[in-house]
């Protein structure tokens, strides 16, 4: 397995970069606005203890909140994205550090608005919105402060909590910290003896290698140098899983979970509906590991032969510009509005293509849209690049729809619906794909890929999601999370996932110490409710056709103007019940029934 060497980002064609013009002409421009935005800090000052007093008072400090708000967007997107472009870039590191403190300013200089709105009596503010029309545009944000009144504490024992705060990021920062820069991991040979470095960001693709060798010797080295700190893994989650119950207690929640999930106005049913419907679907997924273990011709099929593909040698080089000219011939069932904006986004550099030496892996949209979004790729001309492509715009657009049809105030939607328009996209290219494809061979890559999809978002994050609520659970009872407690947990769930013929080695007992996502409160179910919502809405459109695209863009351009639930009924889909889990895992089985027919 080799690696080519990135190229020098002075060596990519400027076509390919993003063009940052947009936001700032340079960092001049940027470094100007940063000092600008310091004066907001004294301006804020002189509402203190006015929130209150009248309706104009109020609507003045909330528009110069969504002023300081935009403006403070740019800044920090400007920032990140150079920093991002190059990491190794000491002046870009520098301006996101300022960019990050001017943000830091700007929170402390605002913290004393919650508690002053929360103050207002409610008959107040209701003749407030009578004597300012102009206060209904902020309506769902004041009210997304005040629903928390019982959940607010004194203003002293705010300041506490907050200070607070800053140590409760200790086991996420060290556990960070441990993974990423203390653990170091033998290299690992392949079956002709030659060896491999190993990381934790290179164990999985050393895991798709079709060196089988390899494979094993990667799963085993991995997890043979993670078992030696497990005990200081187990006590980080211990520690993590503590001081969320510290602050659930401290703000009244009757669990850590409800407490994660007031935050963005999910009911718990969502997480607990999500666990019994795949519980319910697990037959299935039973059956896909049957099929691998089959088509791969092995006696045991063991957890380090999950990432492989089952069909080899289907794959096929993908150049980025037919990789965009597809995903537009897929994505035009949402209409010609949604495709010029693909096209405004593909042809007026709102995408870093391609991967240079020091530029951050992975993929993302920046999220702020004003002007527009950002897309950053590191494009490699494979079909899972040509999917990031779709999954990435899909998230740009979203977020174009939201800031163009929503005020400042309820432009930003929340995590819970995040991943719903990048995942409808990814739907709606797969199913084009397989529409026009009728090589038996082509077909069969295209469907497990797409049933790889539904193994690692659905059924395996819901795996995560059960082992994170028992771990809650278990911290709620006063337990305290051991390896040995942890690996008991982790090895039954992986047991009862992945069924039968899949052999859960001892070693997949740890997977938990790997997974960074156990650090971020209760975010991993959010993977597969979105992914089922996608489903659901790309089938929609595919059946209905404009009817439902209406209904979708109601969605995309909703922002947080309602709770996330309530935004997706508006695009056909209603996750408080089971049906979405089951229509998506239903479309699993089919999907596998051809499969299973093509590989006869």
């Amino acid at each position: 397995m080799q690696f080519e060497k990135a190229p020098k980002r002075s060596e990519i064609p400027e076509e390919s970069t993003w063009d940052l013009r947009d936001l700032f002409e340079s960092d001049e421009a940027w470094s100007a606005e940063n000092q600008a935005l310091k004066t907001f800090a004294e301006q804020f000052a002189a509402y203190r203890g006015n929130l209150g007093r009248d309706a104009k008072t109020l609507l003045s400090y909330l528009r110069m909140e969504d002023e300081a708000s935009v403006r403070l967007g740019k800044l920090m997107g400007y920032a990140n994205c150079k920093s991002d472009q190059d990491t190794g870039n000491s002046i870009y590191r520098d301006m996101r550090g300022k960019a990050m403190y001017t943000c830091v300013a700007f929170s402390s200089a605002t913290a004393f608005s919650t508690t002053e709105i929360l103050a207002i009596p409610q008959e107040e503010l209701d003749r407030f919105y009578q004597e300012e029309p102009a206060l209904e545009e902020y309506r769902r944000a004041i009210y997304q402060i005040r629903r928390k009144a019982d959940h607010i504490l004194s203003p002293a024992e705010e300041t506490l909590l907050a200070a607070a705060g800053e140590v409760s990021e200790t086991p996420s920062t060290v556990s960070s910290v441990f993974r990423n820069a203390d653990l170091r991991y033998p290299d690992v040979t392949d079956g002709e003896g030659k060896l491999h470095p190993l990381s934790d960001t290179g164990f999985v693709p050393l895991l798709e290698s079709d060196d089988r060798v390899l494979r094993r010797n990667t799963f085993e080295t991995y997890y043979a140098t993670v078992s030696q700190f497990q005990n200081t893994s187990a006590a980080l989650l211990d520690g993590q899983f503590r001081q969320l119950r510290f602050f659930a207690n401290a703000r009244r929640y009757s669990s850590t979970l409800e407490a994660a999930l007031n935050r963005t106005e999910v009911p718990v049913e969502v997480y607990t509906n999500l666990i019994s419907s795949v519980h319910d679907n697990l037959a299935p997924m039973h059956r896909y590991v049957s099929l691998r273990k089959r088509l791969m011709g092995v006696d045991e099929l063991h957890m380090y032969d999950i990432y492989t593909t089952i069909v080899p040698d289907a794959a096929a080089k993908i150049p980025f510009d037919q990789a965009k000219e597809t995903v537009l011939e897929a994505l035009s069932v949402l209409g010609e509005d949604y495709t010029d904006l693909l096209k405004e986004g593909f042809n007026h550099r709102w995408i870093d293509v391609y991967p240079n030496e020091g530029k951050c892996g992975g993929a993302y949209s920046s999220g702020s849209s004003r002007p527009h979004p950002y897309v950053l790729l590191n494009q490699k001309d494979t079909l899972d690049s040509m999917f990031t492509l779709a999954h990435e715009m899909g998230h740009a657009l979203h977020s174009y729809h939201s800031c163009k049809y929503q005020p400042v105030s309820t432009s930003d939607y929340v995590i819970f619906v995040a991943e719903v328009a990048s995942t409808c996209n990814e739907v709606l290219l797969m199913r084009h794909l397989l529409g026009k494809t009728t090589d038996k061979k082509q077909r069969a890559y295209l469907l497990n890929y797409f049933l790889d999809q539904f193994r690692t978002t659905v059924y395996r994050q819901t795996m995560f999601a059960e082992f994170e609520l028992e771990m809650g659970r278990m911290a709620e009872r006063g337990e305290t999370l051991t390896a040995e407690s942890l690996n008991r947990t982790y090895l039954e769930l992986n047991k009862l996932y992945y069924g039968p013929d899949m052999v859960s080695d001892p070693q997949i007992a740890l997977e938990w110490a790997r997974i960074p996502h156990f650090y971020y409160n209760y975010y991993v179910f959010q993977y597969a409710t979105g992914f089922s919502a996608a489903v659901a809405i790309a089938n929609r459109i595919l059946t209905l056709g404009d009817e439902a695209v209406r209904d979708y863009k109601k969605f995309l351009s909703g922002g947080c103007s309602t709770d996330p639930i309530s935004l997706l009924k508006l695009a056909g889909v209603d996750m408080s019940t089971p049906e979405p889990i089951h229509s998506a895992l239903g479309l699993f089985s089919e999907l596998l029934d051809e499969l299973e027919a093509l590989s006869e």
